[in-house]
């Protein structure tokens, strides 16, 4: 609906919309006689996974049932068994897009049926693979997931390259399979740019939002599952001026925090600084990993080209893996290790750092500037990216590099931000360069990735498996990926749980600009040259709006004598840590400012400042 000065609308949350959707369809289902043979057929019933489906229909007798996406060969194929029931709703993975599908129904020594789903093109972002290059053999029924980093969508591809599943939302950063067979990713909801988003769904493939962990800093960059089932996720401090420096541990069921890591505590903001290094963004974490054996916590910190590792129990810093370059010597002589043995080197601004079950410390070496020294900084064009291994012990605080995979294919795997190793077994890894790009000239570029595609650039990502030294899988992909994970569309014991989601947690109170700013007030409508819409949530609005610029902006919630102030940044300056360019706009005119509704109480008029007047939006927003 179209209001005075801005425009508005409610979106409502998709927990309460998936959940009016399966009231529907079991009122349906329990009305009438859907049997194997007669189902009924939703494909992309929960809204956001458009390659999915659910069928649903009865059996007389308690039996299990055995379905199969047929592929476009044989090895293609998708097959899952649920567990016995009477009532099945079963959720359909794994279908193609622009495709007549054929899904396979089957009881456990029983009827069957094949239904035939007819999927359109999935908006699903830009991305694509240019090739795949492996064999049925090795990926079996597993896909390849790649999460963006620009303007793509979360997406998954099988052994052919051909894509299986797809989200039509903007998760962002890594997904992780839980224990219980669903996935932890991040939500959609933006909460403060560039991609500080609200928390943590935990998702069904199938599209079904189990939770939503609200974090009061928001989360960006990674999560881990502990082994009691808590979660660990990278936050901040909204109210502080520095960000991607704390880590919170989050309760399973109820999303209460249960304890906090500030890294600060452990390490003063300008120590170790590299290339990308800023004072807001002095340390950038990127990645958390929880290692049982030595019950600590390590941190992957970009902009001090640095792994730490933390006691879990006391956050007291046990050691540091990084060029020791620009360190206090005393920190060096008792946190830093001395490398051994032949062909090592440091990394930098490093990412995804894991701890192996024999005690080796793993990352993805982006070599970004490739030096702590800015006159031996490295241009991108004679830089490498590349997974690396290290064996460290912390005894005799020596370090050694036992493994690494990229640095012979130098600039064309050169990834400046971004990216991933992951760990399966002794000789067998994953190395992914997700943020590969290329400057309007076709030259390797000096930009993040996230920037390159708005400059006439071109960006790409490539996934590399290697088991004993020889590569086994390479996916190579338009766009930049953040991270990629390989994973079986069915968790082991998959099965859709049907009813209303939970929204647990609590945002935390969006950060206010202290001064008044002097403006005359006439009761003016904001003059239609701004195109502003105020979007509202159950827990918060965000206000649009396109201002030139450098030009002054503020937003206001007023509420009598009661003014609450929120700046709005005109800059368009491009940010050194850019790690998901997701939220970007093609127009840097165009500005998002969310403001969480907690600590508000009450209806406030929306307004805003521009220059030195004061707008009427004509919108009301009761907290």
């Amino acid at each position: 609906m179209i209001m005075a000065g801005a425009s508005y609308t409610f979106q409502e949350h998709l927990i309460e919309r998936q959940a009016k959707a399966e009231e529907e369809l079991l009122k349906e289902l329990r009305s009438g006689s859907y049997t194997i043979q007669n189902p009924i057929v939703r494909p992309n019933f929960y809204f956001i996974a458009p390659l999915t489906a659910v069928i649903a229909f009865c059996t007389e007798e308690e039996t299990a049932v055995t379905v199969t996406v047929f592929g476009k060969t044989k090895e293609a194929n998708i097959t899952h068994t649920f567990p016995k029931a009477k009532e099945h709703v079963l959720p359909i993975m794994g279908l193609y897009p622009e495709y007549t599908n054929r899904v396979e129904i089957r009881e456990y020594r029983g009827a069957s049926h094949i239904v035939e789903i007819e999927m359109g093109k999935p908006d699903c972002g830009n991305g694509f693979l240019y090739s795949m290059d492996t064999t049925p053999e090795y990926m079996q029924d597993n896909c390849i997931f790649l999460t963006p980093s620009s303007g793509e969508k979360a997406s998954a591809y099988d052994y052919a390259g051909d894509l299986r599943w797809c989200l039509n939302i903007k998760c962002v950063f890594d997904m992780k399979r839980l224990r219980n067979g669903h996935v932890l990713m991040g939500t959609d909801r933006l909460i403060q740019m560039p991609y500080y988003m609200s928390g943590l769904y935990e998702i069904s493939l199938c599209g079904k939002i189990y939770k939503e962990y609200k974090i009061f800093g928001g989360s960006h960059h990674d999560a881990f599952e502990m082994p009691d089932g808590n979660l660990l996720c990278l936050t901040e401090d909204l109210r502080s001026d520095t960000v991607e420096d704390m880590c919170v541990l989050i309760d399973r069921e109820t999303g209460a925090i249960l304890k906090t890591w500030d890294y600060k505590d452990v390490i003063k903001p300008g120590l170790g600084k590299s290339g990308s290094w800023s004072e807001r963004d002095w340390f950038h974490n990127n990645a958390v990993w929880y290692d049982e054996h030595t019950n600590s916590l390590t941190f992957s910190g970009r902009h001090v080209d640095a792994m730490i590792n933390l006691d879990f129990e006391s956050g007291k810093l046990n050691w540091i893996i990084g060029d020791p370059e620009g360190w206090p010597q005393e920190m060096v002589d008792k946190y830093f290790f001395k490398p051994i043995g032949n062909n090592f080197g440091w990394q930098y601004e490093q990412h995804a750092c894991l701890i192996t079950p024999d005690g080796d410390v793993m990352c993805f070496d982006n070599h970004h500037w490739g030096s702590k020294k800015k006159e031996k900084f490295l241009a991108a064009k004679n830089n490498y990216s590349r997974g690396v291994r290290y064996r460290i012990n912390t005894k005799d605080m020596t370090i050694e590099q036992v493994w690494e995979y990229g640095k012979d294919l130098g600039a064309e795997f050169f990834s400046p931000y971004i990216s991933n190793v992951e760990y399966y077994g002794e000789g067998h890894y994953m190395v992914h360069s997700g943020g590969i790009a290329y400057n309007k000239d076709g030259e390797v570029s000096e930009a993040l990735g996230a920037y390159e595609p708005l400059m006439g650039g071109s960006i790409e990502a490539i996934t590399v498996e290697i088991c004993d030294n020889k590569p086994m899988m390479r996916l190579h992909a338009k766009g930049n990926y953040y991270r990629a994970e390989k994973m079986k569309l069915y968790g082991e014991n998959e099965v859709l749980e049907l009813g209303k989601g939970q929204i647990v947690g609590e945002l935390g109170v969006t950060k206010e600009f202290d001064t008044e700013i002097p403006a005359e007030y006439h009761g003016e409508l904001l003059p239609d040259k701004f195109a502003a819409s105020i979007e509202e949530e159950f827990d918060r609005f965000t206000f649009h709006a396109t201002f030139e610029k450098g030009q002054l902006a503020m937003l206001l919630c007023e509420q009598g004598d009661e003014v609450h102030r929120y700046y709005i940044s005109t800059a368009a300056s491009p940010l050194k840590a850019m790690c998901c360019g997701s939220f970007l706009e093609s127009d840097e005119r165009i500005t998002k400012t969310n403001v969480n509704k907690i600590g508000l109480k009450g209806e406030y008029d929306i307004r805003v400042i521009v220059d030195d007047k004061k707008y009427d939006t004509g919108i009301k927003i009761v907290c």
